[in-house]
């Protein structure tokens, strides 16, 4: 997921973004009470539609985070507004909370606006920590060793993942629609994301992130992420001047492949020290606090280094997996992630806008049309991956592809960064939205499909050969 805020920070969007009211604007002392209480309610909702949408989802055996992005929808700007957001362009009178603080908590005109973007921001700060617990909960359920293994092959997928919906995103949009280059070339880019939360969510749902190609989509996603953020830093920079800035490339790259590969080397010396320290301790929580103590120093040194923090997180998992200590630290992570991680896919789900696909608008009409070119591009560009494994194993390749599908929040961001620096007109900034809408509803089930269908020629090829070996006897 690539760090908005990090991003602002990095001077790679204008000053007239980052000095925005929405962004700028901080509660006064007597509004404090009342934030808490827009937070408090929101979580009510965010809790109530993720645990609705999990189990109704789990009814119809779809993955359970399918779901909680559905019902987040549901509460989100496009239906209920009872969760909304300010980076969306929603409004305080649009949220729904607002309206009760009004009217229950004596929320004043004046200090709405204000009460508004805080409780928002205190949301989105919660999302974040909960997508930086599931990483740390993957890179735990993850090991090190298998996806060493199949860290070569995951390379070439993300590689191919990137480029090659890059290449033919960016060419059709200037061939057929005849778009300037720019904003053709921002949409290419946002075409090359990868949602690693969504994806490893379902994978671990479906019982196959220990599986080759789990590891694989794994792998290949948190590489994926890296390369979004390089790529994010092009067109940004292209964006705000027309040219590129090679110094500023040439330290992501490096900072990114420095940092992954230092904090595994160094994982190595850590894992002795972390469990001599956890046995030592005698009061509550003496295992778990230091995990999540080290997981978020190596969240915090990734995002202050301007890459993700949820690479610092993931990369924290794979080191503590190798630990004696794992299998009690995975048991005592779930109830962190149960509270925590709800909020990061509702509030995915809430930040999404289906008025985009109403063909009413004319905007609307010709951003549906570059949408149809844009989604079939987005698929294609990522289930080829798949069979860019080369080996003879027999691995899923349909599954692989499939899982690198969603674009999920990664998506939003690359569409609200190119609407917020003018790059987007209306049409393409829709267009971007249906594609990532459609790419992180439809992996989920394509994903279950795709092993279902293996598992039942696995069972099919085992009956047969029991067959086979009947009528022999």
């Amino acid at each position: 997921m690539i760090n908005l805020a990090s991003i602002f920070h990095s001077g790679l969007i204008p000053d007239f973004v980052v000095g925005s009211p929405l962004l700028a604007t901080e509660p006064s002392s007597e509004s404090t009470s009342l934030v808490l209480a827009g937070v408090l309610l929101s979580l009510v909702f965010i809790y109530l539609a993720s645990k609705l949408g999990g189990e109704l989802s789990k009814l119809v055996d779809l993955p359970p985070v399918l779901g909680e992005l559905v019902a987040g929808v549901v509460v989100g700007v496009s239906a209920l507004h009872l969760l909304v957001f300010p980076e969306t362009g929603a409004t305080a009178s649009d949220s729904v909370v607002m309206t009760i603080l009004q009217q229950v908590g004596g929320l004043t005109p004046e200090a709405v606006g204000s009460v508004f973007s805080t409780q928002s921001e205190v949301i989105s700060v919660l999302a974040e920590l909960g997508v930086i617990v599931l990483l740390f909960e993957i890179g735990l359920e993850s090991d090190l060793r298998e996806l060493q293994k199949v860290g070569s092959r995951a390379a070439i997928v993300a590689v191919v993942g990137v480029v090659a919906p890059f290449i033919a995103g960016t060419a059709g949009l200037m061939l057929i629609f005849g778009m300037p280059t720019i904003p053709a070339v921002f949409a290419g880019a946002a075409l090359t994301a990868t949602s690693i939360g969504i994806t490893s969510k379902v994978l671990s749902e479906l019982g196959q992130l220990k599986s080759t190609e789990g590891q694989i989509i794994v792998g290949a996603a948190v590489i994926d992420d890296v390369l979004g953020i390089i790529v994010l830093a092009v067109v940004a920079s292209l964006a705000k001047t027309g040219d590129v800035d090679i110094v500023n490339l040439v330290y992501l790259i490096i900072s990114a492949t420095a940092f992954l590969l230092g904090s595994i080397f160094l994982g190595k010396f850590f894992n002795k020290s972390f469990v001599a320290i956890a046995e030592k301790l005698q009061t509550r929580g003496k295992l778990v606090i230091p995990a999540l103590i080290f997981a978020l120093s190596m969240a915090f040194l990734a995002n202050a280094i301007h890459l993700e923090a949820i690479l610092g997180a993931f990369a924290a998992g794979l080191v503590l997996d190798e630990t004696d200590k794992r299998k009690e630290l995975d048991q005592q992570i779930i109830p962190i992630a149960d509270i925590l991680v709800p909020i990061f896919f509702v509030s995915v789900g809430a930040r999404v806008d289906l008025s985009v696909l109403n063909p009413a608008s004319a905007d609307n009409r010709e951003g549906l049309v570059i949408a149809a070119f844009l989604v079939v591009v987005a698929i294609i560009g990522k289930i080829i991956t798949g069979w860019a494994i080369w080996g003879k194993e027999k691995i899923n390749r349909l599954a692989i592809g499939i899982g690198m599908i969603p674009r999920g929040e990664v998506g939003l961001v690359f569409a609200g960064i190119g609407a917020a620096s003018g790059v987007l007109d209306k049409p393409l900034q829709a267009a971007i939205i249906i594609m990532v809408i459609l790419t992180t509803f439809v992996a989920p089930p394509l994903l279950r499909f795709a092993f279902q269908q293996e598992g039942e020629v696995v069972e099919e090829v085992a009956e047969n050969s029991d067959l086979a070996l009947e009528v022999k006897n």
